[in-house]
């Protein structure tokens, strides 16, 4: 019996993500993948494997049942979930039980969900990746009826859970000057890093608008920008005068004039950003921008350091005697009832 995944009913944009595809920019295809990379991360420290491919949810979940037991995880933007009508934590690990139902409902914080795997998914690569990328037709989102072949999975602890960063509400989001930042000149750029912007509803794969809360951003000669080569996180200033960060399926080149690009780490942040959410940009020197990063690898390599089982054991918590276990002290001699006034 092959292992499989049965989609009972999905939500209206859910598709299979991975790290997307590198190496075909030259050729008109941006990377693509998970719009939330950090969460792919993340499930696989809650699964003690590598990145695999999951699940990506924008806004609502859906209901799924798989053929055998297996593991599963869910993490990124909190959301109701449920196996066989009780609930399960987020940003968790659990135990899918075969013929058990996996009931996931609406975002909670945030804007998109991850539900991932033990051994992943075994649908077929299409240029070196499982992801879809639908800007350039290449897979497509799932619907009620839809069956995905599971990977092998080896197994492992589960009810098992790990903080997450907080990147669910906006908030601060770090820049590096792009290649046309000095169109603007430093008087726009000062501003535009001291302006407070809200996340628009006009948001998809391809980019999220932000509106400014006052005038807009203009390159001088911006008509004469010719089309060059853009990458995800650049800021693109349109006509109206709106910034646009383009996400991972952006295109691959464009003549909008780029004020400034935001830090990879940062990008989940944008991507989770909910509607109406509160955005301000930082601006980081290249040094500081380079610094960050490192720090933000060096976090993502520890992941696993800080996965914790739900239910902690005792015997291994190694500085259990700096919890307080008796909140109060009794006495076996005084009487208990002394100086009651009743």
């Amino acid at each position: 019996m092959t292992p499989t995944l049965d989609i009972l009913d999905v939500g209206p944009a859910v598709t299979l993500q991975d790290l997307g595809r590198t190496g075909y920019i030259a050729q008109g295809l941006t990377r693509g993948g998970a719009m939330d990379r950090q969460a792919l991360y993340e499930a696989a420290a809650l699964l003690a494997q590598p990145v695999t491919t999951g699940l990506e949810m924008i806004g609502l979940g859906g209901s799924f049942r798989a053929n055998t037991d297996t593991r599963v995880a869910l993490t990124g933007a909190p959301m109701t979930a449920s196996i066989d009508g009780t609930p399960v934590n987020w940003h968790g690990s659990h135990k899918l039980p075969a013929g058990s139902i996996l009931k996931i409902g609406g975002v909670k914080a945030g804007a998109i969900g991850y539900l991932s795997f033990g051994g992943g998914l075994a649908t077929p690569q299409v240029m070196g990746a499982q992801s879809a990328h639908l800007v350039a037709g290449l897979g497509e989102t799932l619907t009620a009826g839809d069956s995905l072949p599971l990977g092998k999975d080896k197994g492992g602890r589960v009810d098992m859970l790990l903080p997450p960063e907080d990147r669910f509400k906006g908030g601060e989001i770090g820049i590096t000057t792009s290649l046309q930042a000095h169109l603007f000149g430093d008087a726009a750029l000062a501003r535009f890093t001291t302006t407070s912007f809200t996340r628009d509803a006009r948001a998809n794969r391809q980019g999220i608008r932000m509106n400014p809360d006052g005038d807009g951003f203009a390159a001088e000669g911006g008509l004469k920008v010719v089309s060059e080569v853009i990458v995800p996180g650049d800021i693109q200033i349109t006509g109206d005068g709106a910034p646009y960060v383009l996400m991972c399926e952006s295109q691959s080149t464009g003549g909008y004039p780029r004020i400034a690009t935001v830090l990879p780490s940062d990008l989940a942040r944008v991507a989770q950003a909910p509607l109406g959410a509160n955005i301000r940009f930082k601006l980081y020197d290249l040094d500081a921008a380079i610094a960050r990063e490192a720090r933000a690898e060096a976090d993502r390599r520890s992941l696993a350091s800080k996965v914790q089982p739900r239910i902690r054991d005792p015997h291994d918590i190694n500085d259990l005697l700096s919890y307080t276990l008796i909140s109060g002290v009794i006495s076996a001699t005084d009487d208990p009832f002394a100086g009651d006034a009743r």
